[in-house]
C-alpha cells in the first residue's frame, strides 16, 4: 500500500459500512453519496470518500508479471452453458518442469481485475499451477474498472456463473500442467463460490474462502474438502452467518478451521484499497499457502 493512501481507520465506520453496501449492490451510488454526506468532515466530501475507497490497481503487483519465478498466459476453456469459450489467467512456476498441484483463484463480484491476477501470480510463485477464470467472459470480460465490472456481473445468472466455475475446476483437474489435485481460494463473491464448489465437487482437495457467504446448512453434509475459513473481525454482514455454518460443519463432522482477524474490514486482503490490512493479509496469505501445501501435495 502506498504511504500516501488513506487507511481504513481514517474513515468513519459508518462510511465503511455504506461503502460495503454499495460495492455489494445493497445500495446504489447515489444512496452512498447522499448518506456519506452526513459524515463529511475535514474537507472530505462524499465524492472524495468514494474516490479514496476505490481500488488503485497500480498497487496490485506483489508479484509483477515480469517476475522470473513464474510463467503466465491467458487460456480458454469450454463453458457448459452454451456460451462458447471462457477465458482466464494462468500462471505456474519456472523452477521446474512437469506438473504442479493447482489452485483455482475466484474473483470478487467485479470480474478478473488486476488484484486477482496478482493473487494468481502469488500462488504460482509459491509453487502451484494457478488459474483465475473471468466470469465476465460472456459479456466481453473484465472491462478495466470495478464499477462497470460490478454492473456486468449483476447481469449474469448466479447458476450460470456457478457452472462456469465448476467447469474451471474440472479444467484444472485434467490440465496437462496439473497433478490433478486442485484447491480453491476466493474473495467476497469468490469466497462464497469456494463454498459452493466444496458442496458441488467431492474431489475438490481443499478450499479457502475469504469473507464469503456460507453454503446452505442442508448442503454442508456434501462437503468433502477440508476448509480453512478466513473472516474479517469488523465484517458484521458476513460474520452473522458463521454460527449456523459452524454448527452444521460440526454436526456433519467436517474438517475445518476458522481464522477471525480482529479489527479489520471486509476486503482486508486486497492491497489496492484502504480496507487493506497488511499484517492480517500477510498472515492470512501465509496460512493459505501452508494449507494448500498440506492438502494438495
Amino acid at each position: 500500500m502506498s504511504p500516501d493512501r488513506l487507511t481504513a481507520d481514517q474513515f468513519p465506520k459508518e462510511v465503511l459500512t455504506l461503502f460495503d453496501q454499495y460495492v455489494h449492490g445493497l445500495i446504489d451510488r447515489r444512496a452512498f453519496l447522499d448518506e456519506s454526506t452526513r459524515f463529511a468532515v475535514g474537507g472530505m466530501t462524499a465524492a472524495a470518500f468514494l474516490d479514496a475507497l476505490s481500488p488503485d490497481y497500480a498497487l496490485a503487483a506483489e508479484v509483477p508479471p515480469e517476475d522470473k519465478r513464474i510463467r503466465q498466459e491467458y487460456v480458454e476453456y469450454d463453458s457448459p452453458n452454451g456460451s462458447g469459450r471462457m477465458r482466464g489467467y494462468m500462471a505456474w512456476p519456472t523452477s521446474s518442469e512437469g506438473s504442479w498441484p493447482a489452485i483455482l483463484v475466484i474473483h470478487e463480484n467485479r470480474g478478473l481485475n488486476p488484484y486477482i491476477e496478482d493473487v494468481v501470480r502469488r500462488m504460482a510463485a509459491a509453487g502451484f499451477l494457478a488459474f483465475g477464470p473471468d466470469a465476465l467472459t460472456p459479456l466481453g470480460g473484465y472491462p478495466g474498472n470495478d464499477d462497470e465490472g460490478r454492473t456486468m456481473q449483476r447481469q449474469l445468472d448466479r447458476t450460470t456463473m456457478t457452472e462456469d466455475f465448476v467447469a474451471a475446476a474440472e479444467f484444472l483437474m485434467s490440465h496437462e500442467r496439473s497433478t490433478g489435485r486442485v484447491g480453491a481460494v476466493g474473495f467476497c463473491f469468490g469466497g462464497g463460490m469456494v463454498g459452493t464448489l466444496a458442496v458441488r465437487l467431492p474431489n475438490l482437495a481443499a478450499g479457502v474462502p475469504f469473507y464469503g457467504s456460507q453454503p446452505a446448512t442442508e448442503d454442508v453434509p456434501n462437503i468433502q474438502a477440508p476448509l480453512m475459513i478466513q473472516y474479517a473481525g469488523l465484517d458484521e454482514r458476513i460474520n452473522a452467518g458463521w454460527p449456523e455454518f459452524e454448527a452444521a460443519l460440526q454436526a456433519a463432522g467436517k474438517q475445518y478451521s476458522m481464522h477471525m482477524y480482529p479489527g479489520v474490514n471486509h476486503g482486508f486482503h486486497n492491497d489496492t484499497t484502504p480496507r487493506y490490512d497488511a499484517a492480517a493479509a500477510r498472515l492470512a496469505q501465509e496460512r493459505t499457502i501452508a494449507f494448500f501445501r498440506e492438502h494438495l501435495r
